[in-house]
């Protein structure tokens, strides 16, 4: 299982918000570059960056900064945040992004997505679908920064792309989300017994060593750790030899 760091960043700045809440922002003293390249140096193979003011408003003036941290660091980067055309991808590919991450246009707009995967290379893209358990214990798919439901299932748009030649998947549990009370086991076994072909990269609510050995376990092909990283629940170096 690849442990992958991630870094949030809005108006220049590492922050962190909870279960995606903007006015719920913790902000870290952490020089973005300095940070991404203090994890290379750590033994990092990867980075989650995700542009919040993107996601947020639909454009950014962060991306020469995401650019210098994926240059700097030499790590292979994972970014989105206000994917929503395919000048985006473009952008973020030119940028020196090795992935480009895909949310809410993934929910909405699934043919498209998959025409992208087509055009760009499968392994260029992954696809993030933040789920919430509804009343009935069944996982929805909400977008717009996870403020607006849909009726959507997880499991539908899953079948969707896994058919269409997918592999890769970013899974949050939303109510988890900067919580540190500990992954959603349950939900990533389930989802890799579905679909045994799928690679899931397992976020939110890690919050020590022990769930990063479940996670192992539960068949995920990575994790990304955001706030118990960055608030020093363990160390980068525990986690990768963990």
């Amino acid at each position: 299982m690849i442990r992958i760091p991630a870094i949030d960043l809005r108006a220049g700045r590492v922050v962190r918000l909870r279960q995606g809440d903007y006015a719920a922002e913790t902000r870290y003293a952490s020089d973005p570059v300095e940070l991404a390249l203090r994890y290379a140096e750590e033994g990092a193979s990867h980075l989650h960056l995700v542009d919040l003011d993107a996601a947020r408003a639909g454009v950014s003036d962060q991306r020469d900064l995401m650019a210098a941290m994926a240059r700097e660091s030499g790590l292979q980067v994972q970014a989105g945040g206000g994917v929503r055309a395919r000048e985006d991808i473009l952008a973020l590919l030119d940028a020196g992004m090795s992935r480009v991450v895909i949310g809410s246009l993934a929910v909405r707009a699934p043919d498209l997505v998959l025409a992208w995967a087509e055009e760009f290379g499968a392994d260029r893209i992954l696809v993030a679908l933040d789920a919430r358990a509804d009343a009935t214990g069944i996982y929805r798919l909400p977008v717009a920064g996870w403020t607006e439901a849909t009726s959507l299932r997880l499991q539908e748009r899953l079948q969707q792309f896994v058919a269409g030649g997918l592999q890769d998947f970013l899974c949050t549990d939303i109510e988890r989300d900067g919580m540190l009370s500990g992954p959603n086991i349950d939900l990533y076994r389930d989802l890799q017994a579905q679909f045994p072909s799928a690679r899931f990269q397992a976020s939110g609510g890690l919050s020590s060593l022990e769930d990063l050995r479940a996670l192992a376990d539960s068949g995920c092909a990575a994790v990304v750790m955001g706030r118990a990283l960055l608030e020093g629940r363990f160390t980068l170096a525990e986690a990768l030899s963990c």
